[in-house]
């Protein structure tokens, strides 16, 4: 039979391998394996059968120990179950993991190997997951490239069912999971052949089942648990062999050949190697490499973990080995070395003329290794005395563990072309080239292999696309550092990154520029100048953006690049790589319409025929250096930010981390960036603005402020900073300007777009134009923003003259979510405390190195802590009981002072007035700058008790205490904290981002979505209503409960947010956020104005549940949304989420529509009837 190539990622090889077996899938979204589970649900939802004939069930649970139980209960109910996960999400599961294998049930669980939040979180790969699970009885079955997940993920369920024990196959996150190669496809027929029906019957037959009933999961006593545990072990004994022998029958189908451990490299080794993951493929290039110079080197590859067999180790070893470093890819701190490492060691240790055995660390947290630091490895090895427990890849200067990489070296194959593709996160670089290297696999007989970086911001921030091309396969585990090609995609890089590093003589540069060939001696960096050259850089510009814009594309430049692409490589002939992205348009967009479809097809056309070669100029060789203006910045910025925003982190040494071993970062450094991306910026219109500020408060970014001045401030003001007279009472001696960050915006429109002045008082314009004329106004404008207005800041208006202590954040513009959390920190930031579920809102507020959490003059501003996912309300939780507990001895110790005659007057007066105020926020916070102020002229050492109130004065104000996390956490995998801490009646708040999907992992469905939305484990549409999260909050009756939406109503989102936190007890707010994955027709430009609509269709309702309000034998509930006036059915279609469906399952989506109205209806019936008495 011919053979089947195509070329997919790791996740996908692995998620075919599962179907063939799977019955029924029970999973939870976690990056980086949720593609696997989404990719198990779209076959499903498209009627795709497993070998046994039937589409697989998969269930989205509530957490990754719900799906766990889950995957536990199908197993003894008799189906063949299988489950997606990673890092902590596998740590939740390691309760039932214990279950499964001591009940010896055939699960598998696929493992995208990740690091584990420890100082910080990391969503990139490593082992440290894996290991955490090696004592729980699971089979550990590891895979180091995307061929090998389909492979060995095949041999793991066949195993799993003939040795009924259940296996954990793993690959490494991210380097395999996403990492796309040309792979042969082993058809399910083929496997059906191999598989043990036999075993797979008397599973079934040994299942929980009253037609045989048994009982299983007993409470036991000492007298035969022990024996219990002892009974399992000739099951293990097998396993070996089992494996051993479907490796066989893999090979014997494929031609592919396989061992539970593997060795390359001489057969005469004296120095080996032995690892396991994706850097056995880097291992092999390397060796290939050392061999040619004449080195008797080579090494082990891992593949069955667990059980550990040292009958087939020893098979493969060679007898000449006199040396081996082992290779960990995960931390034990404390421990005498790694897991892998303490396992070889234990090998060998009764044996004679064992070798030496080192042991390393490397590549924690998708740390790259290349060739050159594993030839050091080798040096090592060779030293009279090698180093023990070292790393490579890294510079500790601290411990000294590290040894240094050999210079450089080229293994890749020859005739491998290398190309590197820098794009703006949502610009669809990453979408555009995913397609390319299907196309080049698919349609050619060349190998093909891509790869994609990532910085830490959501959409909006720096993508790098790795691709390499060869005849040969490609086992270059590890980035691009030389290049054939390299595209920018967004001209702001080329102020802030270090380009065409590694860019070969004679190589091809694309750049997306809106220049003019003339306008380029006066725009490109000086540096790139001369690169450009003095290598005989092949340089091209493009104006993409124009390109797109003009056909309709907005901001998506991915065809018009792509085809950009495809003429300059000469891979494929221009005419059929036209054609194949035309094809690929229609699979990929074909479900959100046809007029998509047809503007993507056009942009490949305008591509190929846009792009202008540069001739470039002799004098480029000489271009000098641009002076640059040093600036006055923090120490962090300077020696971390600045090094990590130009990517260049890699480089930093341990030492450079000192006193953050905690992995503590300073607030307010996100506005050192200033990124530059945005193409278009507003620009005020002095003449129409009315003053109203509404632009700031809905701002996601905080990069357009109000300012007020008074006639001092505006001596010291630049020429070019104009204002207007302020209106309002109280501000006739100030004169008024709104200002914009143009370096910090990210241009999404919002403001524009909702600007209710006649005319618009802002208008969108070319952002190099802005910064010409605003960098120096802003830079003016941040030094005035400390001054208290004259103002109710419980307005819309007067909140916005608060400096917002979250600015410049990493999410993607026109973000819902921002605006509300930025709008509490100007309201309370300077005594606030942040409890952050990991999830969007963790993303755009916590990814180093830049802080967008800020302080005022003082240095006061929210104190951040992200815990995980699940116990976010618990960790929030726990910050009330801490301050509340030291804020109760400072309550004894004032009193105790009150009850003696020890103190000044003054001082008592202070100590009254703390204790009066002391649960009121604002007036604690004055009471307690008074205490502190006073105290501080007495001599408070000398006595026991000041000195203790001193000790402990930064307690002395009342905290307001934020609990903050998405639907994904509140309504889902939190949801059990959530209502704990609410039942608790304690004075905490809650505020839910409401985005319907869990959309830091990518839009998944969560009991939050909407009937008929589509969402990933919805690809046909949600079925069932949304969770009324805040009705049942409302049940204790003591809790205060909003649903608000800022761009629906400005006034009652301030005024929910002001009661909330007043309140004396529990508030929850569900706050309607807008996102990215809802596929806004008219685009997150406005993502504001969506609200509005989503309220005035009656999608979204608006209330507030006051329970205070009973006390005064009022009506507690208010219903804030008239009775709609809009037209659901338009609201829904003016989202791709909804018209997906129509598009993709016509035959049930008007019917489910229809439900999602009718669901939405009956919601406004319930709250009306609450409002007339509730």
């Amino acid at each position: 039979m011919k053979k089947v190539m195509k070329t997919m990622d790791g996740n996908g090889a692995a998620a075919y391998a599962s179907y063939a077996f799977t019955e029924v899938a029970a999973i939870f979204p976690i990056t980086p394996s949720t593609p696997m589970a989404e990719g198990v649900d779209e076959w499903s939802a498209h009627g795709k059968k497993n070998i046994f004939g039937q589409r697989v069930k998969v269930a989205e649970m509530q957490s990754e120990a719900g799906a766990a139980g889950s995957v536990h209960g199908s197993l003894a109910a008799g189906a063949l179950t299988t489950t997606y996960t990673a890092s902590q999400g596998l740590l939740l599961m390691i309760p039932n993991m214990y279950k499964i294998a001591g009940e010896l049930l055939p699960g598998v669980f696929h493992v995208s190997a990740r690091a584990i939040a420890a100082h910080a979180l990391s969503i990139f790969g490593d082992h440290q997951d894996v290991m955490a699970c090696r004592q729980t009885g699971f089979a550990m079955l590891a895979s180091s490239s995307v061929q090998e997940a389909m492979d060995l993920g095949f041999v793991s369920h066949l195993s799993a069912i003939k040795s009924r024990v259940p296996f954990l196959h793993f690959f490494d996150g991210f380097r395999t999971s996403h990492e796309y190669q040309k792979v042969e496809i082993i058809p399910y027929e083929d496997i059906a052949k191999i598989v043990d029906y036999k075993a797979i019957d008397e599973f079934r037959k040994r299942a929980l089942n009253p037609e045989h009933p048994i009982l299983r999961g007993t409470a036991q006593n000492p007298d035969i648990y022990f024996q219990g545990r002892e009974m399992s072990n000739k099951f293990y004994d097998a396993v070996p062999d089992i494996v051993e022998n479907y490796m066989k029958e893999i090979k014997n189908i494929t031609g592919r050949e396989y061992h539970p451990f593997d060795y390359y490299g001489a057969p005469d080794a004296k120095y080996i190697v032995v690892a396991m993951g994706s850097v056995c493929d880097t291992l092999e290039e390397t060796i290939d490499y050392m061999l040619t110079q004449g080195e008797k080197v080579g090494f082990i590859k891992v593949h069955l973990y667990r059980p550990f067999s040292e009958k087939y180790f020893s098979n493969i070893l060679p007898k000449t080995v006199e040396r081996m470093a082992v290779l960990d890819r995960t931390k034990e701190p404390g421990s005498l070395g790694e897991p892998l490492y303490l396992d070889i060691a234990k090998l060998f240790y009764e044996k004679e003329n064992k070798p030496i055995i080192v042991g390393g660390r490397y590549g924690l947290g998708s740390k790259d290794t290349i060739p050159s630091e594993l030839i050091a490895v080798y040096r090592n090895l060779q030293n009279n005395t090698p180093k023990d427990h070292f790393t490579i890849g890294i510079i500790d200067d601290v411990t000294n563990t590290s040894i240094a990489a050999e210079g450089m070296v080229n293994t890749t194959p020859e005739g491998t072309i290398s190309c590197k593709f820098w794009g703006l996160g949502s610009d669809g670089t990453v979408g555009a080239n995913k397609t390319a290297v299907k196309i080049i696999g698919d349609k050619t007989d060349l190998y093909a292999q891509a790869y994609f970086s990532y910085d830490s911001k959501k959409s909006g921030g720096t993508t790098v696309s790795h691709l390499r091309f060869g005849k040969k396969p490609i086992r270059s585990a590890y980035l691009v550092s030389t290049s054939d090609y390299i595209a920018c995609h967004n001209k702001s890089f080329l102020y802030n990154y270090d380009l065409l590093k590694g860019l070969k003589k004679g190589g091809t540069f694309v750049l997306n520029c809106p220049w003019k060939e003339k306008e380029l001696d006066e725009r490109l960096p000086s540096s790139l100048k001369r690169y450009i050259a003095e290598n005989d850089i092949n340089f091209y510009v493009i104006d993409a953006i124009s390109i797109a814009r003009n056909i309709g594309l907005g901001g998506r430049i991915n065809m018009v690049m792509q085809s950009a692409f495809f003429k300059l490589a000469n891979i494929i002939p221009i005419e059929d790589a036209a054609k194949y992205l035309k094809d690929s348009i229609q699979t990929t967009y074909g479900k959100k319409g046809e007029k998509i479809v047809e503007m993507n097809k056009k942009a490949v056309d305008e591509g190929i025929n846009g792009l202008i070669k540069i001739n470039v100029p002799e004098s480029w060789k000489n271009a000098v250096e641009e002076k640059v203006v040093e600036r006055n910045i923090p120490d962090f910025v300077r020696n971390i930010q600045i090094p990590m925003a130009r990517l260049e982190g890699d480089e930093l040494p341990v030492s450079a981390f000192l006193g953050r071993e905690d992995g503590s970062f300073p607030l307010g450094t996100a506005a050192y960036e200033k990124r530059g991306i945005a193409v278009l910026v507003p620009e005020w219109q002095i003449d129409r603005c009315i003053q109203c500020n509404q632009c700031s408060y809905i701002c996601p970014h905080a990069t357009i402020r109000p300012y007020l001045l008074t006639d001092e401030d505006l001596r010291k003001a630049p020429d070019t900073f104009k204002t207007k007279q302020a209106t309002g009472k109280g501000l006739e001696n100030y004169q008024y300007r709104i200002q914009v960050s143009p370096l910090d915006c990210t241009g999404c429109g919002n403001c524009a777009d909702i600007c209710p002045a006649p005319g618009k008082a802002l208008i969108m314009k070319p952002a190099e134009e802005e910064i010409e004329m605003e960098d120096a106004n802003w830079d003016f404008a941040v030094t005035i923003e400390n001054q208290k207005p004259p103002m109710d800041v419980y307005t819309v208006k007067g909140s916005q003259f608060r400096k917002p202590l979250l600015e410049f954040n990493g999410a993607c513009p026109g973000c819902g979510e921002t605006a509300y959390v930025k709008l509490i920190t100007q309201l309370y930031g300077d005594r606030m405390m942040v409890a952050n579920a990991t999830g969007c809102s963790s993303i755009w507020a916590g990814s180093a190195p830049s802080a967008p959490y800020t302080t005022n003059s003082k240095g006061e501003g929210p104190a951040w802590g992200n815990s995980l996912f699940e116990d976010n309300a618990e960790y929030g939780y726990g910050m009330y009981l801490a301050t509340k507990h030291i804020r109760e001895r400072l309550e004894e110790l004032i009193r105790e002072a009150l009850n003696t005659n020890n103190y000044k007057e003054e001082i008592k007066a202070a100590f009254t007035q703390w204790l009066d105020s002391t649960e009121d926020g604002e007036k604690s916070k004055c009471a307690s700058e008074n205490v502190i102020e006073i105290l501080k002229k007495e001599d408070y050492a000398k006595d026991p008790i000041l000195k203790e109130i001193m000790d402990k004065k930064d307690y002395l104000a009342k905290k307001s205490i934020w609990i903050v996390g998405g639907d994904g956490w509140a309504y889902d995998i939190g949801f059990g904290g959530l209502d704990h801490v609410l039942a608790s009646g304690d004075d905490i708040n809650i505020l839910v981002l409401d985005t319907e999907v869990y959309s830091n992992t990518g839009g998944q469905m969560s009991k939050s979505t909407p009937t008929a939305a589509v969402a990933k484990f919805a690809a046909a549409g949600k079925r069932i209503r949304k969770k009324d999260l805040g009705l049942m909050a409302m049940s204790y009756g003591y809790v205060y409960v909003a649903q608000i939406a800022i761009g629906a109503n400005m006034n009652q989102t301030i005024k929910a947010i002001r009661e909330a936190e007043e309140h004396k007890g529990p508030s929850l707010i569900i706050a309607y956020a807008p996102c990215i994955n809802h596929g806004i027709k008219s685009g997150m430009g406005s993502s504001v104005a969506e609200e509005k609509k989503a309220v005035a269709a009656g999608y979204w309702h608006l209330y507030r549940y006051n329970p205070m309000l009973k006390e005064e034998g009022k009506n507690a509930f208010m219903l804030e949304s008239k009775e709609p006036e809009a037209s659901f059915q338009d609201f829904i279609r003016g989202e791709i989420r909804y018209t997906s469906l129509a598009t993709v399952f016509p035959e049930v989506a008007e019917e489910m529509f229809t439900a999602a109205e009718k669901h939405a209806k009956e919601r406004y019936v319930t709250y009306k009837k609450m409002s007339e008495n509730f």
